[in-house]
């Protein structure tokens, strides 16, 4: 930290004199940062992908008019990072009264204890500095939340060391929310706070004074609220009290990456893909497009609860737990490069099952059932984007003429190759998947049996567990002239 004033005589002569911040509210300060920050073409919220054009001007708005606000979306929607990034808003340094627990302004104290500090120490009061990441205080709404937890309590041993009465103002053992005084404060899933806890933030919001245990205390805080919440809980439980939800200036709503591309920029920003290994992890465009088409169908399937939604986490674990288990297959094998294949997507259900939550129809099928539907899903949307009007009749016919193929999830790259070009057709159709013949087994394994699983799941050709890849189940016959159901007349045999 550089070097400081550290008393309120210094503080009044420095940059910090009491013109510039002596009675500058919070929300003043985020809005002349933020008009700085904007004029000078600054990134507002750095790796927050796909809300440049939706959720960031509101955003900006909702701050310029210094208003509290509130963001409404379901679960993996970065409305916590986003509020965390508010922090970037503040002033580096912020000066206050030392040792008091709310921060006080030294040019315009409003507790009592800063009050007489000053007028008996004067230009010699000790001032110390606050940090932006210290302005920021967060809190999860639980139903067990009191109101001692939010605003504070009459502490009766600070009362008896002190010999004051209960009823003066310094023997209060101040909460979280007077604590966050001249700064942002923060809570996740408005919704779940107690109605009276409700009560205590918008007479904060508004009047500045609380009781606590009966005895009026005037806290007029300087605070920036921001809240964050489930659309379902914000407007069908009807938990936010009318009060609290009319003096909220800004209702911003959050949503999933609207395309493909943005799920993939923010899938490959989040997911622990760089990591140390003995061995070199490759994971394959079309694996990537598969994990994040996965979500995508996820959100529109109606066997998953859309109320709840499916998380943008859903990817980023996949993707990691598909990349773990082809590091798994090669260690073991004793490959020098893992490239994951289909197979290994399917092996990661345990990160899919726990993050969906089905309705009354996918209960019934069981949620490794849907997500099995959901991997072949999107495995033949990804492939028809590489072989739409591609002539695979070649690989289709191999199958049709007796061919079966089972493979095997610990088979290494060089055996599996080894039978899969035995498939006339097949190792040809890799190079539309951008793969050259020098390509490392792992690589082309993995292509050529992502051929095959689009075949599949087109159903080109079959699979089960029991035999593997064979011949397409061949379509149904016409019913013969004469009407649906009736049988062929009896050939007769002398």
């Amino acid at each position: 930290m550089p070097d400081l004033p550290r008393t309120l005589g210094t503080l009044k002569n420095s940059p910090f004199s009491e013109v510039r911040i002596g009675g500058r509210s919070v929300k003043e300060e985020l809005r002349q940062n933020l008009i700085c920050k904007l004029q000078r073409g600054e990134d507002l919220f750095p790796g927050v992908v796909g809300y440049d054009d939706t959720v960031v001007p509101q955003i900006v708005n909702a701050v310029l008019s210094r208003h509290n606000f509130i963001l409404l979306g379901l679960r993996g929607q970065a409305k916590t990072r986003i509020i965390r990034m508010l922090t970037a808003l503040l002033d580096e340094h912020l000066p206050y009264v030392a040792g008091c627990e709310i921060r006080d302004n030294p040019y315009r104290p409003i507790c009592r204890g800063c009050r007489d500090l000053i007028a008996e120490q004067g230009d010699d009061t000790p001032i110390a500095w606050l940090e932006r990441e210290e302005r920021y205080v967060e809190k999860l709404a639980t139903p067990d939340v009191t109101i001692a937890d939010m605003i504070g309590d009459i502490d009766p041993i600070k009362a008896a060391r002190s010999g004051r009465d209960l009823s003066h103002e310094l023997t209060v053992h101040y909460g979280l929310l007077p604590r966050a005084n001249r700064g942002i404060f923060a809570i996740n899933e408005l919704p779940d706070l107690a109605g009276k806890i409700q009560v205590g933030l918008f007479n904060i919001m508004q009047e500045g004074d609380v009781q606590i245990k009966g005895y009026p205390v005037r806290l007029p805080l300087d605070i920036m609220l921001v809240f964050t919440a489930n659309p379902e809980d914000y407007t069908a439980r009807g938990k936010i009290i009318t009060p609290l939800k009319d003096r909220i200036g800004s209702e911003i709503r959050t949503h999933y990456p609207l395309t493909i591309e943005q799920g993939l920029t923010i899938t490959r920003q989040e997911a622990w893909t760089e990591r140390a290994s003995p061995i070199r992890l490759e994971a394959p465009n079309y694996i990537r497009e598969i994990v994040e088409q996965l979500a995508f169908l996820a959100r529109d399937d109606k066997k998953v609860d859309k109320r709840s939604g499916v998380s943008q986490r859903l990817p980023i674990s996949v993707l990691e737990n598909v990349l773990s288990n082809a590091e798994r297959r090669a260690l073991k094998a004793g490959e020098s490069v893992a490239v994951p294949r289909v197979l290994d997507i399917y092996a990661a259900l345990p990160s899919i099952t726990g993050k969906l939550e089905l309705e009354y129809e996918g209960e019934l099928k069981g949620g490794d059932h849907v997500a099995r539907e959901l991997i072949r899903s999107a495995v033949g949307k990804v492939y028809s984007g590489y072989f739409d009007g591609v002539n695979v009749s070649q690989i289709v016919q191999w199958f049709e003429l007796g061919g079966s193929l089972k493979l095997d999830e610990t088979m290494d790259s060089a055996g599996m190759v080894g039978q899969l070009a035995n498939i006339q057709g097949l190792m040809e159709k890799t190079k539309a998947l951008g793969l050259g013949s020098n390509e490392p087994d792992a690589s082309r394994a993995s292509a050529a049996e992502f051929i095959l699983e689009g075949l599949y799941a087109h159903r080109r050709i079959s699979r089960n567990e029991e035999v593997g890849f064979t011949a397409g189940e061949r379509k149904r016959e016409p019913p013969p002239e004469g009407g649906e159901g009736r049988r062929p007349p009896r050939r007769q045999f002398n």
